[in-house]
């Protein structure tokens, strides 16, 4: 599993370099209705939009699988409290042994 990362991983992290290295020019960004003006390299834009779209999806993954994780929280509390029922059943119960002969039975 380790390798497997490393196969990912290394060509990923080598892509991201040319990349970066690729594209050095200075751009000047500008948010619209803002009066702010940036200038930074090219390379940073894209990949800070990336990230934070990457953020913003993981962000919203999460909140929709709430119900789905409170339901499985419940779940597991009901499994729990049905198991040491169970367990409370088994040991208070008595030992009952089979009968040795049914009755009737060629006597």
């Amino acid at each position: 599993m380790k390798l497997f990362h490393w196969l990912v991983t290394a060509p990923l992290a080598l892509i991201l370099v040319i990349f970066a290295v690729s594209n050095r020019a200075r751009v000047t960004v500008t948010l619209w209705p803002f009066p702010f003006e940036i200038e930074t390299r090219l390379f940073l834009v894209i990949l800070l939009s990336l990230l934070i779209g990457l953020l913003l999806g993981l962000l919203l993954a999460w909140l929709a699988s709430g119900a789905t994780r409170r339901e499985s929280r419940a779940r597991a509390k009901r499994i729990s409290a049905l198991e040491r029922e169970v367990e409370g059943l088994r040991s208070n119960r008595p030992a009952v042994s089979p009968p040795r002969s049914l009755p009737g039975a060629g006597s």
